[in-house]
């Protein structure tokens, strides 16, 4: 893994520079990721739950009992809490962490069936091999929360030779999850859930630069990072359209503001005020997951339980088609 200085100059500023200024100030990135969402067209289920309602809330009186739920980032914050919700509902959580002792830790102190697996995401090799290790437990997944991910990286830092936070928000899970697509298909009603983030709307102006994935044309720590989650919304877009002659879904889901580890290289002009607790951010990942109202959505973007209405970029079907073939080919020469 390399950190590099960003040396950005006068009209990569421009480009990559005025977008990550967006989100400078917690009044800024409010503006951006707040208030009343439009819906996005077609008929599709709603629900009463809202910003203010929990996982625990979403997904009361489910009997998730013989199902199996797969979360990554199961250690702290979002990931923790949907696995203990979910545990405590009755299904068998797969929980992922970056180490041995983070994962096993997790899983010791929640109250229900839980196996501890590391994945380290940002390499394909561990990932590989986590994927392996859930194969060889023969069950089928029900639930997939593409859940962990890193924000706002003040450095370029590079892994497998390209920008970190799209190695470990999107590469990362775009291999767990295909690597495992038989185990989700083989279940009676398989659900994909990858966390995005309204920071999508900070990508540039092209959507995903591709010829910028190693940060060498220039580094802002914002954009790659809505980079990084316009790119979970393409995947999950893609996934349900490759996935349309099937009974799985997939679906990406903004979490909310909600203080935890993710924001942990933030300075503190960047720290936005909360507008959830961890128990009310992961209520839509679990709701998506779990509840009965949106069982047959797919393709669609998640905001406090409801679809949203995304930036345009993320319905595009020739950058989600792109994304997929280029992820496939950056790690099948570097796996």
């Amino acid at each position: 893994m390399t950190v590099r200085k960003s040396g950005i100059r006068r009209r990569e500023f421009v480009q990559l520079g005025l977008a990550a200024s967006i989100l400078s100030s917690p009044l800024a990135q409010a503006s951006v990721c707040r208030g009343p969402q439009p819906r996005p067209e077609g008929d599709l289920a709603y629900g009463s739950f809202d910003v203010s309602s929990t996982a625990a809330e979403v997904t009361a009186g489910i009997d998730l009992k013989g199902k199996t739920a797969l979360i990554t980032g199961c250690n702290s914050g979002l990931g923790y809490e949907s696995m203990r919700v979910l545990a405590q509902r009755g299904a068998h959580v797969i929980g992922t962490a970056r180490s041995e002792q983070k994962a096993e830790q997790a899983c010791a102190s929640i109250d229900g069936a839980t196996t501890p697996m590391v994945a380290e995401l940002s390499d394909y090799a561990s990932v590989k091999s986590c994927a392996e290790e859930i194969q060889k437990l023969d069950t089928p997944i029900d639930m997939l929360i593409c859940n962990a991910g890193i924000m706002a990286l003040p450095q370029l830092t590079l892994s497998q030779g390209l920008e970190l936070q799209f190695v470990v928000n999107h590469l990362g899970h775009f291999l767990l999850t295909t690597s495992l697509l038989e185990q989700v298909n083989a279940a009676e009603k398989g659900r994909i859930i990858i966390l995005s983030s309204c920071a999508h709307q900070l990508a540039p102006p092209s959507g995903i630069d591709f010829d910028n994935l190693d940060g060498s044309k220039g580094y802002v720590g914002w954009t790659a990072y809505g980079r990084s989650k316009l790119a979970n919304g393409l995947f999950a877009n893609e996934l349900a359209r490759r996935l349309s002659d099937t009974d799985t879904t997939a679906n990406s889901v903004h979490p909310g503001v909600i203080d935890t580890n993710l924001g942990r290289h933030l300075t503190d002009k960047e720290q936005p005020e909360d507008d959830k607790s961890v128990a009310q951010g992961a209520a839509t990942q679990c709701y998506v997951a779990a509840n009965d109202i949106p069982a047959n959505i797919t393709g669609q973007y998640f905001v406090d339980c409801n679809p949203a209405q995304a930036n345009a970029k993320m319905y595009d079907p020739q950058i989600a088609s792109k994304l997929w073939s280029v992820s496939e080919e950056l790690i099948t020469e570097r796996l």
